[in-house]
């Protein structure tokens, strides 16, 4: 597979799992599970254990891969979806969060697809690993939310293009 393409996120619960740790990013102003591109050379393992460090301060270990989805267009990136633990270290923003916490389950901040379909496959807790399309990341969705979210959106797609917001 190309890594180029692909991409990591991770989902760490509280011990009751009634709490999922949510970053802020900085580029596009959303709260979204902590992960990001895979780097040449680099395992999806390898790769989420490192973009947690990075974007959290935590160090984690892995305790099983929860899904593999797959794009329907270019919006989107093959992703692996794991869920870790924490082992150490301690939160930090960074150049890429703006904002980082646990939160209710039952209480998530406003997430954009496809994040509320990958906080509910995690939550089944299966030990069948999930093999899935992104169904929520489509140009018509997208269009949805330029109408209600035109600046967020338009942030999102710079970011795809390859330009970078930096919002301190």
């Amino acid at each position: 597979m190309n890594h180029q393409k692909e991409s990591v996120n991770g989902i760490i619960f509280s011990e009751n799992r009634k709490e999922i740790l949510l970053t802020k990013r900085r580029d596009i102003p959303v709260w979204v599970l902590p992960g990001g591109g895979i780097e040449t050379n680099e395992t999806p393992e390898k790769a989420v254990i490192r973009e947690m460090k990075e974007e959290t301060g935590y160090q984690v270990a892995i305790l099983r891969k929860v899904a593999e989805y797959t794009p329907l267009n270019r919006l989107a990136h093959y992703t692996h979806l794991f869920e870790c633990s924490i082992t150490g270290g301690k939160p930090i923003l960074t150049s890429e969060t703006q904002g980082l916490g646990f939160f209710s389950i039952d209480h998530l901040p406003p997430t954009p697809p496809p994040y509320p379909d990958w906080i509910s496959d995690s939550l089944e807790s299966s030990s069948i690993l999930l093999q899935k399309p992104i169904y929520s990341v489509t140009y018509l969705n997208l269009l949805k939310h330029l109408l209600h979210h035109p600046i967020l959106v338009c942030r999102f797609l710079l970011t795809r293009l390859g330009l970078h917001i930096n919002n301190k």
